[in-house]
């Protein structure tokens, strides 16, 4: 049964995100470490695994964020899905999927946010954010990317 793994990604996932996110944040941008999460696990598990840990994760920061409940946990879910299916398609043991995985889920988490903003009227302009949120973040998350994932590689052949 893989459900402690779930509940143990979920809860040291938002922990994590709560506690280092704000600790770690360069020029006001801090990472999205559930994204990065949900990418990993639903690489290695699938795409229901990473639609429920994305749903799952996305709905504790949408409680936590006090935003549009359902709002994240829309977005990650579907990043999870999409991130589950990757290795129907590419050869996942290499280095360089998960971590362009994890960027461009960053960018399809934040693009799909804002498509869900903007039903409530939401006020920002889509460059203004892309520009100084989302692409920012997505760089940020496709660093911690490498570390999780070259760090195991590199301490396995040592």
């Amino acid at each position: 049964m893989r459900l402690p793994l779930y509940v143990l990604t979920v809860g040291g996932g938002t922990l994590v995100q709560c506690v280092l996110g704000p600790a770690v944040s360069i020029g006001g941008v801090s990472p999205d470490i559930p994204v990065v999460l949900v990418v990993l696990l639903a690489i290695r598990r699938g795409p229901e695994a990473g639609c429920l840990v994305g749903f799952a994760l996305g709905l504790v920061a949408d409680v936590l964020a006090g935003g549009p409940l359902g709002l994240h946990a829309l977005s990650k879910a579907l990043v999870g899905f999409a991130a589950g299916a990757l290795p129907r398609w590419f050869l996942v043991s290499r280095p360089v999927v998960p971590v362009t995985a994890a960027l461009l889920a960053t960018v399809t988490d934040g693009m799909v946010r804002f498509a869900l903003l903007q039903l409530f009227h939401y006020p920002a302009p889509f460059g203004e954010l892309l520009s100084r949120v989302i692409v920012p973040q997505a760089g940020y998350n496709a660093l911690l990317a490498t570390v999780a994932v070259v760090v195991p590689t590199v301490r396995a052949r040592g």
